[in-house]
């Protein structure tokens, strides 16, 4: 069975961590599965939006311990640099992504959520970053993408205590957007794929593009980024469509050029 599975909603892919008797762990088959569908959604002309999800009680419970018992330096570092690389390929998608997290999203499960451009949770969610309980750290990338989304002093206590917050908590601090009841979450997060469906595909490319490289740069870089991506998607056949579509007072119809 694979561990990841992929449903086309319309344009909005939804991407299913399918382990739900081991909680979704994520193992070095499920972060492979990861990657290679997100390189097949990146493949797919007609997705304009991705929803990563997981099957049954939890989001993702973390990595998967038993599989990580007994690595050496080499390994650990091997199977850090494959959790790297599920979050980057996440986050490296053109379309925006949405994390629906409807249970635990601990360790590895909180770093993939993360990666996605923001996370709706149920209110059943639980977020943590538990590492320093099994006398570990992070591996996945969650020691710079929490403390991007909710501040240092916030991402420390979140990862050196080791408890878990709940949803009220994680809205709260920013570490999520919106908190739905259960059986609304999935739904809820679909929807707003489709909204953003409706815009236009090259705006929102090059918008998610400059956010990301502009958090890190000095403002002027950041400004610098902005132009330049303002001017080539002024140039694109999208931008045109929009504004004509603006002045005659009709629903733009975009087709990502």
């Amino acid at each position: 069975m694979d561990p990841v599975r992929l449903e086309l909603r319309g344009p909005v892919a939804v991407l299913t961590l399918d382990r739900p008797k081991a909680l979704n762990a994520l193992n070095r088959e499920t972060l492979e599965g990861l990657i290679a569908r997100c390189d097949e959604v990146a493949r797919t002309a007609d997705v304009r939006a991705l929803v990563l999800t997981g099957e049954g009680r939890a989001f993702a419970a973390g990595a998967d311990i038993a599989e990580m018992r007994g690595h050496s330096p080499a390994e650990s570092f091997a199977f850090s640099e494959l959790g790297h690389r599920a979050g980057a390929a996440i986050e490296a998608l053109s379309v925006p992504t949405i994390a629906a997290v409807g249970g635990y999203a601990l360790g590895g499960g909180c770093e993939m959520a993360l990666a996605c451009d923001w996370i709706y949770a149920s209110t059943r969610a639980r977020f943590g970053q538990p590492e320093v309980n099994l006398g570990l750290i992070p591996g996945f990338g969650g020691t710079s993408r929490l403390v991007r989304r909710v501040g240092v002093a916030w991402a420390k206590e979140i990862s050196l205590v080791g408890e878990p917050i709940d949803a009220e908590t994680a809205y709260r601090i920013g570490l999520v957007n919106r908190v739905f009841e259960p059986d609304a979450l999935l739904d809820e997060a679909v929807k707003t794929g489709e909204t953003i469906a409706a815009k236009g595909p090259v705006a929102l490319a090059h918008a998610k593009r400059v956010i990301q490289e502009g958090q890190d740069a000095d403002v002027r870089v950041a400004h610098a980024l902005e132009r330049a991506a303002f001017a080539v998607v002024s140039a694109s056949e999208d931008s045109n469509e929009g504004m004509d579509a603006f002045l005659e007072k009709r629903d733009p119809v975009f087709k990502g050029r």
